[in-house]
């Protein structure tokens, strides 16, 4: 029987203890199908009124903390509700306002620059202090999107990269518990309030994996974790992962009638949808990401994404799956940003990431930071020229060295494009750096027959003949490079003998519709052609 494994840690907090891992990375929250209460709150972002009332909930939240707490605890509060009082933040927030910056990504990017200061400071106490202005950030943005961050259970050994001091003070500790940090200080509030507390507590550990609900054992005395058999360190360096290629996954096994091996995913819209992720699926070929970003709080909060996009992730396991970046603007608003020069100028999708930057940092890190979960590829939404693509690499790029510098374990994933811009798909040859294509039937439809939004459906027949050949020449342009399709044309059968003749061996469908394209398929030859006796 394999021996539990035996980390080396510092102490922070002297004591045994043993409980269920709560992971704190774990997707928690709920998804915006699952909080239908919550869209009051989202709704109501969009002036520095909402902003104010959410600091005065986060402020009454801290001080009702503070009812009964020793002097210690008392001290920590204060100064959270200090900082949250401050003149200065409000000012630096209102000089980003008037640059044009939505009252919360103002927000945000203010207590980041705040928190980026200290992380570089040569004192570790001021480092420490680090943690103590993300917890009055994420505070606000929960109590903007009306989802304030959950307590954990009694009992359990929390687990991860650090600990909001509000987050300690909340929780009930006398039923035991500790604290295992991959990182954490010494000089952090969260140690002096466990040492205060008598919770034990390490930090240091480096990441390592476990599941939510392992037993775990932290050694407070002689520094150490102890795990169950089969847990591991994580190496802190990962290697990027390669685009997700037209190989099909194992199980899942399609094929055309004349033995052409052909991958079937599926579309989602919110991450509950991920329980359609059978074993005769080969991955999520588009999760539609404005879909459970519904409002600017959940735009602007780095930590709700990355619980979202992990969720999907671990479930696919070792299946792959794509997002696409928030692709709004247009008839696609976000709630909160109705108010931005750049959506009124009508930009959507990669044009308004790119105009208003601060949204696409965001999810930018919270997508770098999930790759580490699973084979992730991100999508690009309506690319029209190649140089879109080099700046949001480079966007990328950027934010995964403030991530380094921060020691947030990430990794860069491949990046590619939807098809759906005319434009694009005469001209895929001319897009170097995109990793891989997939084809967005709808939009492609939309613009090709100069449809209204609201007329596509009707024009969808009699433009078909079009967008088929278009993607049969743009299919040709992709020089190798992993294509897919999944916008609706993929989820009708009537249309599949066109695409499988235009050269595409990978569909994403609606879950709903891939029985239908599964059984079609077996029918059909690679050409396109019926097999033998249908």
């Amino acid at each position: 029987m394999a021996e539990p494994l035996r980390l080396k840690a510092k102490s922070a907090s002297p004591g045994i203890a043993s409980g269920p891992a709560f992971l704190a990375e774990e997707p928690k929250a709920p998804s915006a199908a699952e909080r239908p209460d919550a869209a009051p709150a989202s709704q109501a972002v969009g002036g520095y009124g909402a902003l104010e009332k959410a600091i005065d909930i986060s402020i009454g939240e801290l001080e009702h903390l503070a009812d009964g707490a020793d002097a210690e605890s008392r001290d920590i509060i204060d100064f959270q509700i200090e900082v949250l009082r401050d003149p200065s933040i409000a000012e630096a927030t209102g000089a980003r306002m008037e640059a044009d910056e939505n009252v919360v990504f103002a927000w945000v990017a203010t207590l980041d620059a705040y928190i980026g200061e200290l992380e570089a400071a040569d004192e570790e106490q001021m480092r420490a202090r680090a943690v103590d202005i993300l917890d009055i950030k994420n505070r606000v943005l929960g109590a903007l999107a009306g989802t304030p961050i959950a307590d954990f259970p009694p009992g359990s050994v929390f687990i991860g990269k650090d600990m909001e001091p509000s987050r300690f003070l909340a929780h009930d500790w006398s039923k035991g518990g500790g604290i295992a940090l991959f990182a954490g200080s010494t000089a952090g509030h969260v140690a002096l309030l466990a040492r205060a507390k008598s919770v034990p507590m390490v930090i240091g550990t480096g990441r390592f994996s476990a599941a939510d609900g392992d037993p775990v054992s932290v050694d407070g005395n002689a520094g150490a974790v102890i795990l169950q058999a089969g847990s591991m360190l994580i190496p802190p360096l990962v290697p990027a992962q390669e685009p997700a290629g037209d190989t099909q996954t194992t199980g899942g096994e399609l094929r055309t009638a004349d033995g052409v091996p052909i991958l079937l995913s599926i579309n989602i819209n919110d991450p509950a949808e991920i329980d359609a992720l059978d074993p005769a699926t080969a991955g999520v070929g588009l999760m539609r990401s404005e879909f459970s970003i519904t409002s600017v709080a959940d735009a602007a909060n780095e930590e709700r994404q990355l619980a979202i996009y992990r969720r999907v992730l671990e479930q696919a396991g070792d299946r792959p799956v794509t997002i696409r970046m928030l692709d709004i603007g247009g008839d696609k608003p976000l709630a909160g940003l109705e108010d931005l020069p750049a959506l009124a100028s009508g930009l959507r999708g990669i044009r308004l990431l790119l105009a208003r930057p601060e949204i696409a940092r965001v999810q930018a890190r919270a997508l770098l930071r999930a790759a580490v979960f699973g084979r992730l590829s991100v999508m690009l939404p309506m690319v029209t020229f190649p140089d879109e693509i080099d700046r949001m690499r480079e966007l990328f790029r950027e934010e995964a060295e403030k991530l380094g510098r921060r020691a947030l374990l990430h990794r860069m994933p491949p990046i590619g494009m939807m098809v759906e811009v005319p434009a694009a798909a005469l001209m895929l040859d001319t897009f170097g750096a995109a990793a891989f294509f997939s084809f967005g039937t709808n939009d492609l439809t939309q613009y090709l027959a100069a449809s209204a939004r609201d007329d596509t459906d009707a024009d969808a027949g009699k433009a078909a003949p079009a967008v088929l050949r278009l993607i049969a020449q743009a299919v040709k342009l992709t020089a190798g490079k992993p294509v897919s399709i999944c916008g609706d044309m993929a989820g009708n059968p009537s249309y599949l003998p066109g695409l499988l003749a235009a050269g595409l061996r990978h569909f994403s469908v609606a879950p709903a519709r891939r029985p239908a394209i599964r059984s079609a398929i077996i029918g059909l030859n690679a050409d396109g052609t019926r097999a033998a006796g249908e």
